[in-house]
């Protein structure tokens, strides 16, 4: 699965879209997504948290183990995915679409990478 070229990227493998009224929606990549393996249970930070950029918000249990989940953005939390809460497979199925994680109304991003850095830097 290619990377889309809408979104930026960080290092630790999280996608943060532009910011549409202000709101940017955070996920992980499918290279994050296929290196966990079967996603089990997702904890994201709560409606009204506010996440720091470059900072652990949330963790990410896969068969295999159990990764954290770090915020692109520095900002308030304005809604979760309650679909990937109820059903954290579509992380792995979907992780670009309906697997999304939580969004963000952002006041500053940490270090992002466009599709084609984010490409180099995984090799993938």
């Amino acid at each position: 699965m290619s990377n889309p070229t809408h979104l930026q990227y960080t290092k630790e493998h999280e996608w943060l879209t532009a910011a549409v009224d202000g709101v940017s929606t955070v996920g992980i990549t499918a290279h994050a997504a296929d290196a966990l393996g079967d996603i089990v249970y997702v904890q994201l930070p709560e409606v009204g948290d506010t996440v720091t950029a470059g900072e652990t918000c949330g963790e990410l249990e896969s068969t295999k183990s159990v990764s954290d989940l770090f915020s692109p953005a520095t900002g308030e939390v304005t809604e979760v995915n309650q679909e990937v809460i109820d059903d954290p497979a579509l992380v792995n199925s979907e992780p670009f679409e309906g697997g999304w994680l939580f969004k963000v109304r952002a006041t500053a991003t940490d270090e992002l990478l466009d599709a084609d850095g984010y490409t180099a830097f995984t090799g993938a």
